[in-house]
């Protein structure tokens, strides 16, 4: 069985739109276009869906 490929803050899947694979702490997730701005300067919005999103910097 195959996990779902959506993105973590919007939860469009991969058929809907192009999702970008990345790793934190061991862990795969997957993001949108239109979310890859939240993740790298204001990954504060991701508390709650990322574990630990709270130590990371804006970028």
């Amino acid at each position: 069985m195959s996990r779902v490929k959506e993105c973590l803050v919007c939860k469009t899947s991969s058929t809907e739109a192009p999702v970008t694979k990345f790793y934190y702490q061991e862990s795969e997730f997957y993001i949108c276009p239109q979310h890859i701005p939240v993740l790298i300067h204001n990954p504060q919005e991701l508390v709650g869906l990322l574990p630990d999103a709270d130590k990371l910097q804006k970028g």
